[in-house]
């Protein structure tokens, strides 16, 4: 019931509100989130939609298998770029209005393969909008239900009257390249390969298996 609880004990007979606020407080109780999980981000996600803390309190536990009938993508893992084209052709397909969560390290920025993971997205806002950034490696269930409100007073706050006029927070924008660090760079590029193929020598050394 929420914000209209008990109103109907103090005056039965008039419900006053704008359409805007009625259709915005339809739209946050009826969240429907995808079924999508890249990595293991996405058990914690399960794990949130289970019975323990279950997410349809929140009027978000239908998850949709398919992306025309889901309005909120919650990127919930590491995102490869061979998956970035398949993660934005899912929310190209997704109907408007629509929002995204990134749940997780590795969908916020990289994550531990900020540096050397040469095929993982740094960030998944590189590829598709976020609206909500959940952080953690991985998040417990009550950050992702945390995001999640976060989402709803995004939408409590949307102003179709108001739509043409920029958003009063920009969306951040980043180029996406890694700064590689001292060990591995260098002004000179025969340098540079040299002291990368030296670090990849000394990396697969050091994974060799030792003799019992």
């Amino acid at each position: 019931m929420g914000a209209i609880e008990g109103f109907f004990e103090k005056d039965p007979f008039a419900i006053v509100t704008t359409l805007e606020q009625a259709i915005a407080w339809a739209r946050e109780s009826s969240m429907w989130p995808m079924t999508f999980g890249l990595a293991c981000c996405a058990i914690e996600m399960m794990a949130t939609g289970a019975s323990r803390y279950d997410m349809d309190r929140f009027g978000a536990g239908a998850f949709r298998a398919t992306p025309r009938q889901a309005d909120l993508m919650i990127v919930a893992g590491t995102v490869n770029y061979k998956m970035a084209s398949r993660v934005r052709r899912l929310y190209n397909q997704m109907p408007d209005p629509k929002f995204v969560i990134a749940m997780g390290a590795c969908t916020c920025g990289g994550g531990p393969y900020y540096k050397y993971g040469y095929n993982v997205v740094k960030g998944v806002d590189l590829v598709v909008p976020v609206d909500v950034y959940v952080p953690g490696c991985p998040p417990r269930p009550e950050a992702l239900l945390e995001g999640l409100m976060r989402v709803q007073d995004k939408v409590r706050g949307m102003k179709y009257l108001t739509k043409g006029q920029p958003v009063e927070v920009p969306i951040p924008s980043r180029t996406g390249y890694v700064l590689l660090p001292p060990e591995l760079s260098d002004p000179d590029p025969i340098k540079a390969m040299e002291k990368q193929l030296a670090f990849a020598k000394k990396n697969k050394e050091l994974a060799a298996p030792t003799k019992a």
